[in-house]
């Protein structure tokens, strides 16, 4: 399995309409066939310890079977469309790819 972890730091004057219209796009990417599992969430309530970071403001973890699998996620439209509509949206973006 190849995991794509995906986190995201929203825009601080983000509306919570803007925010909800967000989660909705982070939620299209679930209809994508490559893919094997799709979570999105935020960041847990766990104590704090200097080895966390919490910073973000949603996580994506995108499973997939292998690597070409992810190619095809990378490529395929519905991820397109979900980048050029929603990249409005954030400031900065993290990616973590592990296998």
């Amino acid at each position: 399995m190849l995991f794509h972890n995906v986190y995201f730091w929203l825009k601080l004057e983000l509306t919570p309409a803007q925010r909800a219209e967000f989660r909705r796009g982070v939620e299209t990417l679930t209809k994508i066939k490559s893919v094997e599992k799709i979570s999105i969430g935020v960041p847990a309530g766990t104590t704090r310890r200097p080895v966390i970071d919490s910073s973000y403001d949603v996580a994506l973890i995108v499973e997939c079977k292998n690597v070409a699998a992810e190619a095809a996620y990378q490529v395929d439209p519905i991820h397109l469309a979900f980048v050029e509509n929603n990249k409005k949206f954030w400031t900065r973006v993290q990616i973590y790819d592990s296998e």
